[in-house]
């Protein structure tokens, strides 16, 4: 964008005289070809979601998590009800359209309507979720609100810098790495130092058009593998070649 200046000459921000706060996240389901991702419940979501974290032996997905892991579902549940049920973090179940179960989590956090910054945040992916086309959808549909929905101007991704995983996940997903925040937080005895990535408004137009192409159902064989990368679909929006 081009240099905005004041009446001294000093480089300012360029302008936004329309903006205006932005509502908070409904408590609504987001309905998706494979998954439907809706609000958090213990009572309906805990015993699938328990069910399914145990399929990770080693208790991997809970390494660059603050809680967990959980070996008993009672005491999934009563975290659950005590952690999860508040407006910010805003806990969202992951549910598996064919089996009906939830297989995963993840939340909207540091909710800020009054800049339109909004962050996606306490991911956690059974086994039976990971590598599939719901995994990908999932994050598609909370985007989607965040930006068409909610007009929302930025949109976060943080994650523990040691998390390769995530990492390479926010960057297959379309988000830019922004920095490292070093010495960011403590967890569970540990040091965290944080890597930033986000997705800006700007930058929508062209993710949306890329994760449509790749979510549609041509784009997919009959063992509902993808014929074409997300990655290759995102760099080809990106340079306008559709």
């Amino acid at each position: 964008m081009s240099e905005h200046t004041n009446r001294l000459g000093q480089p300012i921000g360029f302008p936004l005289p329309d903006w205006g706060p932005r509502s908070r996240p409904p408590a609504t389901a987001m309905p998706g070809r494979t998954c439907r991702v809706e609000p958090l419940d213990p009572a309906t979501h805990a015993a699938d979601l328990h069910e399914a974290n145990r399929e990770d032996a080693d208790d991997r997905i809970w390494t660059y998590l603050p809680y967990g892991p959980f070996a008993a579902l009672d005491e999934y549940r009563r975290w659950m009800q005590s952690d999860c049920s508040g407006p910010d973090p805003m806990f969202h179940a992951i549910v598996d359209v064919g089996s009906g179960r939830a297989a995963g989590v993840a939340s909207y956090l540091r909710i800020n309507p009054a800049h339109g910054v909004i962050e996606v945040g306490h991911i956690n992916y059974s086994p039976r979720l990971q590598s599939t086309t719901a995994a990908t959808e999932a994050m598609f549909l909370l985007m989607a609100r965040v930006f068409d929905e909610l007009g929302y101007r930025r949109y976060e991704w943080k994650c523990d810098a040691l998390n390769a995983r995530s990492r390479r996940a926010a960057e297959r997903l379309g988000f830019t790495f922004e920095g490292l925040f070093r010495q960011a937080t403590v967890y569970k005895a540990r040091n965290r130092d944080t890597a930033w990535y986000a997705i800006l408004d700007s930058e929508w137009p062209a993710l949306k058009s890329a994760y449509r192409r790749w979510l549609d159902p041509a784009n997919f064989d009959s063992n509902e593998r993808p014929l074409t990368r997300l990655g290759d679909l995102i760099e080809a929006a990106r340079a306008g070649r559709f």
